[in-house]
């Protein structure tokens, strides 16, 4: 049950711990397009554990590159996509993120120190394959392409593992 999820990647740029909301920003290097693949069937029957359905070979593609902060006008106002096959399941904004970039990298400081290459997964719009109806996951032969407005666009193509 492998489902797709495209994601803002914010990278760490240099040593973050207890950093405020408003000097959050100035810590990233920059931003980048996140596919936070996940195994639905490893995350809903085998121990519950969110970690095992992110951590498969191959999930997470990142790129394909690094824009720099400088060049992101507003990491809050970015149009993002993801195809599968051509049909577009996800269409949507960093706008309507649950926290925005600055308050996540905020309050993940308060818990654990950011290192520079740090990437952080945003979060995801609606229409992920596990919210379809009925439930649709990745297949071998199925092509993935999701984008993010001035970060790049990812092309995958799903083969048997």
């Amino acid at each position: 049950k492998s489902d797709w999820e495209v994601e803002l990647g914010v990278v760490i740029g240099k040593d973050t711990k207890y950093v405020s909301k408003e000097e959050a920003l100035d810590h990233v290097a920059g931003y980048c397009v996140v596919n936070d693949l996940s195994e639905r069937d490893f995350q809903l029957h085998r121990s519950g554990q969110w970690v095992k359905g992110k951590s498969c070979d191959t999930f997470g593609p990142i790129g394909p590159w690094l824009v720099t902060r400088d060049d992101v006008a507003d990491p809050q106002n970015l149009a993002m996509y993801l195809k599968v096959n051509g049909h577009r399941y996800q269409d949507g904004s960093t706008k309507t993120m649950h926290f925005d970039v600055a308050t996540v990298i905020s309050h993940l400081s308060q818990f654990m120190s950011l290192q520079p290459g740090d990437v952080i997964s945003t979060g995801t719009p609606p229409g992920v394959g596990m919210g379809q109806s009925p439930e649709t996951y990745l297949k071998p032969g199925d092509t993935i392409e999701l984008g993010i407005e001035g970060l790049g666009v990812q092309i995958q193509n799903v083969v048997a593992g």
